[in-house]
């Protein structure tokens, strides 16, 4: 057992009785008390030797990509100079004495389900998505690869590839999706997430210069999901067992790992392609048609769509991620764009904001009606927040002082308001709260201590998930 992974437990929750007399926890603490270094996927087959089976906690990680303003939608300042505090009225919620945008009805009918947070710090302020899924600036460890997003690191702990779904799912589009975001960093390409392409499904046009960035990624930045028609299940297993034989002895004198990350994603994606679980969950035609018009917006389009913003039908991505979950993807990444608005942004958020409330409040009531909610949290955030000064374009630029989060699901305590910001939303006042708080808070509800949880970087030291992280109290 490599105890450069070793993982610390803390055991949380009821205790709950098996038909052998054994509570889980008395289980987990036994066996946590009698193997020194027991890493989480340990822990896993070890549920699974005792009949307890594996948890169906996970992560759905949203990135508003462009980065929300925060006086635009949760951090309402009507009482700032005009040239601050913009068109929109702020509106009551069902949380006495709290005020959210206009634009955001649904979230503000059931405000108590979730916990917003004003006072996000620490933002690297580059744009793309990678902040809000690893917690770390991409110069950090550059030179080992950077360090990994969450779901990799999470891909590593706890995937298997006899695992009938991947653990960590990449449905981001965009800016997230060409800068790779989602990235396996030091862990290498065997640790990848699984990254379908949705062009065909949902058009999110990519500005020109992105265009270039990804066409340099080539065609295997995105993962094929359907499966030859020619080839079937006895065809394919020869195919793969020719390749093992063909590929000995560049897989011995090779250094890069290469070879055996293509091992282990091929493995992978042969059991899930086989299975067709995994596709199923991609394919919306599958689900029940009631189920998809909940999804689908009710109301007209009152402003002209910017280039390179989602459809109004972007809330079907999340009933994408909840029958991914059902699959047992346990963490996914999702984006909506677009909240770059260093231009006319009042007319973009009163296109994009709306999607971005029936989306969220949607896909929660699914959850909830399932009995999925508890098991699942979700993060609402993006790279930073916008500047209080709207600009000579009507427009607000970066702002990577302060910036918002919202917070729901995984049993987190919501119905709250966390920390301040000054009169024009610019700094936080009270309670600021690092991306890593976050990302923390986030691996905690796995029952994962990300401060005393590392993984191996190339020269075989361990790292910590998280180099400065805390748990935000308010939430657990």
């Amino acid at each position: 057992m490599d105890v450069k992974e070793r993982f610390v437990f803390k055991i949380t929750g009821e205790s709950v009785k098996h038909c052998d007399g054994v509570s889980r926890r008395d289980f987990l603490t036994a066996g946590a008390a009698g193997m020194v270094g027991l890493t989480f996927a340990d822990l896993l087959r070890l549920e699974a030797q005792a009949g307890i089976g594996s948890s169906n906690k996970a992560i759905v990680n949203i990135h508003l990509d462009g980065g929300p303003p925060q006086m635009d939608t949760i951090d309402m300042k009507p009482n700032a100079p005009a040239e601050t505090r913009g068109i929109f009225q702020p509106i009551s919620t069902n949380m006495p004495g709290f005020q959210i945008c206009e634009l955001m009805p649904q979230m503000a009918a059931h405000a108590d389900q979730f916990a917003f947070v004003r006072s996000m710090i620490g933002a690297e302020g580059r744009h793309d998505a990678f902040q809000c899924m690893s917690g770390f600036s991409t110069k950090d460890m550059q030179g080992f690869g950077g360090r990994p997003a969450m779901g990799c690191v999470l891909t590593k702990l706890i995937g298997k590839v006899t695992d009938p779904a991947p653990t960590y799912v990449d449905l981001m589009q965009g800016r997230p999706l060409v800068r790779n975001s989602a990235r396996p960093g030091f862990l290498g390409p065997s640790y990848k997430p699984f990254r379908p392409d949705l062009s065909d499904i949902f058009s999110r046009p990519l500005e020109k210069g992105m265009m270039g960035e990804l066409s340099r990624l080539g065609s295997n930045h995105t993962t094929s999901l359907s499966l030859n028609a020619e080839l079937n299940a006895d065809r394919l297993a020869n195919r793969n067992t020719l390749l093992a034989g063909l590929d000995k002895i560049r897989r011995e004198v090779d250094s890069s790992g290469m070879m055996d990350a293509m091992d282990r994603f091929s493995q992978q994606a042969t059991g899930i392609l086989l299975s067709g679980q995994f596709a199923d969950a991609l394919d919306l035609s599958k689900e029940d048609p009631k189920i998809v018009e909940q999804y689908k917006p009710k109301w007209s389009v009152s402003s002209q769509r910017f280039s390179t913003a989602d459809e109004p039908k972007a809330a079907l991505k999340l009933l994408m991620a909840r029958r991914l979950l059902e699959a047992g993807v346990r963490c996914i990444s999702v984006t909506i764009s677009d909240f770059d608005t260093h231009s006319d942004n009042f007319n973009r958020m009163k296109y994009t904001l709306p999607i971005v409330d029936h989306a969220i409040v949607t896909f929660m009531k699914d959850l909830k009606s399932r009995g999925m909610l508890d098991d699942v949290s979700i993060i609402l955030w993006g790279e930073f927040g916008r500047t209080p000064k709207i600009n000579a374009n009507a427009g607000r630029d970066h702002w990577p002082r302060v910036a918002p989060a919202i917070f729901a699901g995984g049993k987190m305590k919501v119905g709250q308001v966390i920390g301040s910001t000054d009169k024009l939303a610019g700094e936080a006042m009270s309670r600021p709260i690092h991306y890593q708080d976050a990302l923390y808070t986030l691996y905690h509800n796995l029952g994962i201590l990300a401060d005393r949880t590392t993984i191996e970087d190339p020269t075989g030291r361990p790292q910590y998930l998280l180099d400065r992280g805390k748990i935000i109290p308010e939430l657990v």
